[in-house]
């Protein structure tokens, strides 16, 4: 965790209401860091319904696997999520499947639940055995402690790299019932999620079924997390997860049991907002970065195709480290565009840096202004639109530059 806060931190930190049915607290367990929060438990009500997405790498954290197990496991319910920063539980063998095993555990006797009804996360560093016997007694203690407001305490404490907590929260109609939607995040670097993110956590009072919150979190995830990369790299450990206490339903909220349901129109539209202002505090606090960069391809031939053009740019060291420099470099767009694989016409292609258009018809614009160029580039948020005119897919990447703090953080990781 960082002492500078990113100049691309939000200026606003939104107030987080109370969810009925979940509790939160944190402590220091001494997983790895010093003097510093580094594990969460929240405790959930009864009932509470569960989905989660995780990571595609065929290495994935004991975490990860613990979870994949406990959700395919019928109607899958919630009592506790339990989250340490600092060790990542993965690359453990047989020992770290023990760890979650013991974890779970110990936070199953705290809450009075199976450990089947317990979940869990972890970040940190990669390769290095957890040990578990930490929670031991922490877990008990917390149990005692947790409250209904401690949403900045639980984001701070499942950072690692981050510079700030990652927050968000939206209130919609549900019925004759208001229902919230709280979610947290953590990740700055190892980023480019598949499925999933680095770690995040939804939390709502709406009663709906796990399979619909399951579909819910399937399709949010798409142009959300699924849109952000960093540096290109999928964790071991992404994580995200969904829980719905159903405490709206005293209130008048009907139960939903299927995503497509009409009545959950305007909470489905909540949820996604949350999802993408989540993503997009992620971006912001990317190890090292000075700009958010926001990646539009259209006139691709499909969506997917305009999706894999846009994180070819996104990805591409050679694009995020001119940026970083304040340089149009659209040399090095094109670069990216044509090593993606996807159809493409050099000569129909067409560049813009924050509305300006550097590149038209496969040659630089003849109205090119590099004066213009350079100040537009000064700016903290910048905007690359390229347009293919090939036919009408279109998506949109969220990534930052490339600095050198990028390569000082990840020298130093494990130091």
């Amino acid at each position: 965790m960082s002492s500078t806060v990113s100049p691309l931190a939000p200026t606003e930190v939104p107030e987080m209401p109370a969810i009925a049915g979940v509790k939160l607290a944190t402590a220091a367990a001494g997983i790895r860091y010093k003097g510093r929060s580094d594990v969460l438990l929240a405790v959930l009500d009864k009932g509470t319904t569960v989905a989660g997405v995780f990571t595609r790498s065929k290495c994935p954290s004991a975490p990860v696997e613990w979870c994949r197990a406990k959700l395919g496991r019928g109607t899958p319910v919630a009592r506790a999520l339990v989250v340490n920063s600092g060790n990542a539980n993965a690359f453990t063998g047989k020992t770290g499947r023990q760890s979650t095993a013991l974890t779970a555990s110990i936070a199953a006797k705290a809450v009075g639940c199976t450990p089947n009804e317990v979940y869990l996360a972890s970040t940190g560093v990669i390769g290095e055995p957890l040990d578990a016997t930490k929670f031991d007694g922490v877990l008990g203690t917390l149990a005692g402690q947790v409250a209904t407001g401690e949403w900045m305490g639980a984001a701070r404490a499942i950072m690692t790299t981050d510079t700030f907590p990652k927050l968000a929260t939206a209130t919609v109609k549900l019925g004759k019932a208001s229902v919230t939607i709280n979610g947290m995040a953590k990740g700055a670097g190892m980023i480019a999620p598949d499925m999933a993110t680095m770690l995040s956590f939804i939390f709502t009072d709406a009663p709906i079924t796990a399979g619909a919150l399951q579909s819910l979190l399937k399709s949010g995830v798409e142009d959300t997390f699924n849109a952000v990369t960093i540096d290109g790299d999928t964790s071991t450990s992404d994580t995200l997860l969904a829980f719905a206490t159903g405490a709206a339903a005293a209130h008048g909220a009907p139960k939903i049991s299927r995503a497509g349901d009409p009545r959950l129109k305007a909470f489905t539209k909540a949820f996604r907002v949350v999802l993408a202002d989540l993503a997009e505090q992620v971006a912001r606090d990317g190890e090292g970065a000075r700009k958010l960069v926001e990646i539009i391809v259209e006139g691709a031939t499909t969506k997917a195709s305009a999706r894999r053009i846009a994180m070819s740019v996104a990805n591409s060291p050679l694009v995020k480290t001119a940026i970083a420099g304040e340089d149009a470099n659209w040399g090095r767009v094109v670069m990216a565009v044509g090593k993606a694989g996807e159809p493409a016409n050099r000569d129909k292609l067409s560049i813009s840096f924050n509305g300006i258009r550097v590149a038209k018809s496969g040659a630089r614009d003849p109205s090119y202004d590099e004066t213009e160029v350079s100040n537009a580039m000064k700016s903290p948020k910048i905007q690359i639109k390229i347009a293919l005119g090939l036919g009408k897919g279109r998506d949109r990447v969220l990534t930052c530059d490339l600095t050198k703090e990028y390569v000082a953080i990840n020298g130093d990781y494990r130091s």
